[in-house]
């Protein structure tokens, strides 16, 4: 958002707003911009991010408790936005729930940056326990949501497991976009996916 998009007549306390964002925005860019000289994540500290990005460290404090909740927000600005599941069946909602992965995966592919990024953040308990908390834990509740709301329109089975079912489906995906850097991700893959595994998992017609 930039300052061109306030809106006249808006409150005081609104106005401050594209200048905080353009603040973070510099802030995360500068920690893309130390990635991409190839500083390692153990060597960024916020004092090399702050005169990198040209701000105070008291400008990065307000807004993270410390690094590794900045380094989960530079991973979340480089993935695909969570999707708008559409809601009309639970095959819907999961073949969306499995898109933002086949893309970050290829984004993973073209970006050396990201591909060492992610290796790096498995090597450190502190960022990777913040990435899973704050990015992986709410997708996987979604998707339980999802996989209930079909148990309930009896669109699945009742007596499957919802936490194994859930890894059924991200497990064939997390293979092809990250295990098998030479696998092909086709724009079908997520409904490929979707439409295997729920194969003998609907209930029985009449």
């Amino acid at each position: 958002m930039s300052l061109a998009d306030s809106r006249p007549g808006q409150a005081g306390p609104a106005r401050g707003r594209p200048r905080s964002e353009a603040v973070e925005r510099s802030i995360i860019e500068g920690v893309m911009k130390l990635l991409e000289d190839g500083v390692p994540l153990a060597d960024i500290s916020i004092e090399r991010v702050a005169r990198t990005a040209g701000v105070g460290k008291a400008t990065i404090y307000r807004r993270w408790s410390g690094k590794e909740e900045l380094f989960v927000d530079v991973l979340r600005a480089t993935e695909p936005p969570d999707p708008q599941l559409p809601g009309i069946s639970m095959r819907d909602d999961l073949i969306a729930l499995l898109e933002p992965l086949r893309r970050r995966g290829l984004a993973s592919r073209s970006s050396v940056i990201l591909h060492n990024v992610y290796a790096q953040m498995k090597s450190s308990p502190k960022v990777w326990a913040a990435y899973h908390a704050t990015v992986i834990a709410p997708r996987r509740r979604t998707t339980f949501e999802v996989l209930r709301r079909g148990q309930r329109d009896g669109e699945l089975r009742q007596d499957v497991d919802i936490e194994l079912l859930n890894d059924l489906f991200m497990g064939p995906m997390l293979v092809r976009a990250v295990l098998r850097p030479d696998a092909e991700l086709p724009e079908d893959l997520a409904a490929q996916i979707v439409d295997r595994v729920l194969e003998g998992l609907r209930p029985d017609q009449p």
